[in-house]
This record gives structure tokens, sequence and C-alpha cells, in this order.
């Protein structure tokens, strides 16, 4: 029998709203899950409502076709079923058994043959066999005896009955259903890095972070690379990037490597939702224990590792250490030249460090700092505010490079923007796209490109940026601070005389110590009665 029907909510009217939607009623599944399996639960059936929309999508197309092609209905039966139809154009083959309406109708059911979790295992098993690059990818825990069954049904419920198709920002219409999941999955990231807290910055980026680096590089072509995927967030941001500038995804060819099992799931989903194909390698792995892509020379690399490692696979004649060894206690160097050792001729790289790798001496950074900079392989620094990370309070930088500096061969362009950005919340600062078009103009004039931000000529703004020789760096011991490069901010002049000023300021100050002598003999008064 069916449940009892009870009075709907309002349908959500915004794309805010359906997100907020799905967010209360995934959470009340939580239960006595822990937060890493909650998050592959929920994650998961979001993987599964997208690629069974995908096939919908293209099956209806197929049949369309056909029908005005002058197919009969026998015909369009045998052929709506070819699985090169839906491959062939990047759509996954979903069994009957693994599509949404068949688990849908299951969740409706008061008394389903077998639990709701069940069918969810079998599906992703499906999915799997049918197509072997998602292989060990989706997760199989849906029927476990900590996923409260009944709270599942009633999710799929929800999930099935949401009106994903239309919803959007205005010109938004039509937007195809399987886009706004993909809004919906990076969503949910978002809210459970912050709600995993410093876990949380294992797996995500905030996409404000992210999109400085892509609107630096902008990414248009060819290879892109992230040695410390998490999520996939650098690929997404990047995808995003090429539509706006009606680009295609198929411009750009992804490679990726991640070390967490769970993490670099979730990043073949991700990419899987927003239908790019990426090479994250065969499974997950330590980018500096096993290099998955050893060959991989890249156009743009885009990366935020993890800051300040201790313990990590360090090889001393490691040939990626070009500039110098670094120290067993820090991988940051690390880092940063295994990322220089993958761009390719004319390629550029934007990488974000925690601040101390600009300026650190110990272990021999400062001398490794010294032979990057002094290869010309610095094209700018970013110092970017506070609080941008909910996982870390560490203040953070970008390091961004270029194999070809062009006409600013011998310079690096200093930008301090650690006074940019707003306070969401308490915990959180987020740059807006005013910011972030600051930061891009600024360095795309630089550079003397093109940006939809950028200035026409670049000049030195005193506080913001400035552009150094390697001269002046050198001469600064190498240090890459923007806050010594780009001094103070010029103070606007109100047009009052400095006399008129410093008569104004003598007066205050005579009468802020005539009003502290006033009230020191009404406490001498005071405390003469009570004595």
């Amino acid at each position: 029998m069916p449940r009892t029907a009870k009075t709907a909510p309002a349908a959500p009217s915004t794309m805010k709203e359906l997100k907020d939607t799905l967010w209360k009623a995934a959470d009340k599944l939580r239960g006595s899950m822990d937060a890493s399996q909650y998050k592959d639960v929920i994650l998961g059936l979001v993987f599964l409502k997208y690629v069974s929309d995908a096939f919908d999508e293209r099956r209806t197309a197929i049949r369309t076709e056909l029908e005005a092609d002058g197919y009969d209905t026998d015909q369009i039966s045998e052929l709506i079923d070819d699985t090169d139809e839906y491959t062939g154009r990047g759509v996954f083959w979903v069994p009957a058994s693994a599509r949404w309406g068949h688990l849908a109708e299951n969740a409706k059911s008061s008394e389903p043959e077998r639990p709701i979790g069940a069918l969810i295992d079998e599906a992703m098993d499906a999915i799997m066999q049918a197509n072997p690059q998602l292989a060990g990818t989706l997760p199989r825990i849906f029927n476990r005896e900590n996923v409260d069954q009944r709270r599942l049904g009633e999710l799929i419920d929800l999930f099935n009955s949401a009106r994903f198709a239309g919803q959007g920002q205005a010109g938004q219409t039509g937007r195809r259903a399987r886009d706004l999941l993909g809004e919906v999955y990076e969503y949910f990231l978002e809210k459970f890095a912050a709600a995993e807290g410093k876990r949380g910055g294992e797996f995500y980026t905030p996409a404000g972070v992210v999109r400085v680096l892509v609107e630096l590089l902008q990414p248009t072509h060819g290879r892109v690379y992230d040695p410390a995927c998490g999520s996939g967030g650098m690929f997404v941001q990047a995808e995003k990037f090429l539509e706006a500038h009606h680009g295609e995804g198929a411009d750009i060819s992804v490679y990726g490597q991640e070390l967490n099992e769970r993490t670099w799931r979730m990043a073949k989903m991700n990419l899987a939702i927003h239908g790019l194909t990426g090479n994250l390698g065969p499974r997950w792995g330590d980018t500096f224990a096993r290099d998955l892509h050893p060959d991989l020379q890249a156009d743009y690399i885009m990366a935020n590792p993890p800051f300040n490692i201790k313990d990590w696979a360090r090889n001393e004649s490691d040939p990626r250490w070009r500039y110098g060894l670094p120290p067993a206690g820090n991988a940051n160097y690390a880092w940063i030249q295994h990322i220089l050792s993958k761009l390719a001729p004319g390629g550029q790289a934007g990488v974000v460090m925690a601040n101390g790798s600009m300026s650190s001496n110990s272990g021999g950074e400062g001398q490794i700092r010294a032979e990057i900079v002094e290869a010309d392989l610095v094209s700018c620094m970013v110092a970017l505010p506070t609080q941008l990370f909910r996982s870390t309070g560490i203040p953070v930088c970008v390091w961004f490079f270029a194999k070809d500096k062009g006409k600013r061969a011998g310079e690096v362009l200093f930008i301090d923007a650690r006074n940019l950005g707003h306070m969401v919340d308490r915990a959180e600062r987020a740059l807006s796209d005013d910011d972030i078009a600051k930061i891009a103009g600024t360095f795309h004039a630089w550079m003397g490109g093109e940006s939809d931000a950028a200035p026409s000529v670049y000049a030195d703004v005193p506080g913001f940026a400035y552009s150094a020789t390697l001269a002046e760096i050198k001469a600064a011991d190498y240090a890459l601070t923007p806050g010594r490069y780009v001094g103070a901010p010029e103070v606007a002049d109100d047009g009052e005389a400095i006399e008129e000023k410093l008569a104004g300021l003598r007066a205050e100050l005579e009468r802020q110590l005539s009003e502290s002598a006033r009230l020191a003999e009404v406490v001498r008064e005071q405390l003469g009665r009570v004595m």
C-alpha cells in the first residue's frame, strides 16, 4: 500500500530554495552514520539521479529522431536500446533496474519486495558493470543497518518530485535538469566541507579561491592538471570558465591525482556529472610516492595541495627536485617543484600555499625559492585575505608560474588582496565577483593580455599591486611576500592645509586634556565621600 499522503509544502521557487530543501531533507538521514559515510550516501544518490536523468533525456531524443525519420513503434523499440547511441554521446548506459523511475516506484511502496537500500546497491552495481570507466567508483552502502530505510525512501521521493527543470537565474529557464543536479552536487560538497570542519578542507577548496586561479590562468584549451585534485573543483570551475567564454569542455583534457580513496570517488562522480572526461588514474595514490602521470606536460596546472605536510614520501634522488632538495619536515617546496616539473613549454600554473612559503628559509627552502626566482618562473604572487577556508586559520597565498612571461620577463607582479572579501558569517569570508575581477584584471593588464575586467594599461597601485624586478627581489633576500613590495595605500588629500590640521589637532588635544582633568577631580570628590 502507498504511504499516507501528507500535505506537501510549497514547491521551492528558486534554485537556492531547492538546494536548501534537498539539504534539509538529506540531513534527516544522518542518523547513526559517521560524517564520511553519510556524505557518500547523499552524493551517491545525487549521482544516481544525474545518470538516470541524462539517460532519459537521451532516450527521449533518440525516440524523437527515429519518429521524425519515419520509423514505426516496433523498429523504435528495437533501436532505442542500442548502447552506442548513448555512450557515443557521453551518456552512461543505465540498465532498467537502475533507472530512477524504477527506484522511485519502489520507494513509494510501504511493502517493497526488498529494502530500497538493497535496490540502490544493486543499481550501483549494474551501472558500474555497464560502464567500465565507473568501475570501483560508486558507493554500495545503502542497505546497511545504520541507514534508515524509511527516510532513504522519503529522500528518493523528494528527489523524484523536485522541479529541477526550469530552475535557475533569469535567462536560465530551460536548462537541463542534469545541469542543475551538478549545481546540487557542488552545493552539497560545500555543505559537507563546512559540516566536517578541518577534514572538509581535504576535499573542498572554496569556489572563490578556485576562481582566482581560473580567472588568472584562463584555461581555454589543452591539458589541465591538478596533482591533489580533491573532489575535482578546479576542473569544474575550468569547465564553467570555458562555458562562459563560449568554449566547450572538450577543448580541455583533464588529468588529476588524489591520495584519499573516498575523495577520489567523489571527484570521479563530480567530473561525470559535469560532463568532463578526466584521467584521474586507475585508482587513488600518493603523488610523491607514485606519480600516476609521469610523462604529462600540462598547459595549465591548478592546485591546492595540503599545506606543511611533515610526513611525506621523500626520495632524495627524485629528478623533480631540480631547484633543490625539499626539507623532510615540510612538503611545500616538493609540491611546487612537482608542479614546475609538469609544465609544458608555454605552460602556466597557480598553486595555493601557506603564507610561510613566501619567506621561509628553513631546511634550504630559501635557496630553493631563490633558484626558482632566478629561473624567472614566478609570474605573480597574490596574498589572500584570512578566513577564506573554514578548515584552517592559516593565511594563504597563491603562487603563479609561467614558462614564458613574454614582455614581462625579469619581473614579478605582487598583489596584496588581504583587504578584499566580505564576511558571510562569523567564521568565513568570501570573495565577490568584483574582488576576483579586480585581481584578475590587474594581472591581465600587467601581462598585456585581454580580460573583461582589465584596465587598458597597467600601473602600480600603492597598497595593492607592484611590479618588481628580479634585482629588487634579490635585494629583499628573495622574499615573495606582497606586503614588502606594494607599500602603503595612498591617503586621499582632503584639501586641508597641514597648518590647519595641526591647529585642529592641538585644539582637540587640549580639549581632551581639560576633560580628563575634570573627570579626575570628580573621581577624587567621590572617593572623599566614601573614605
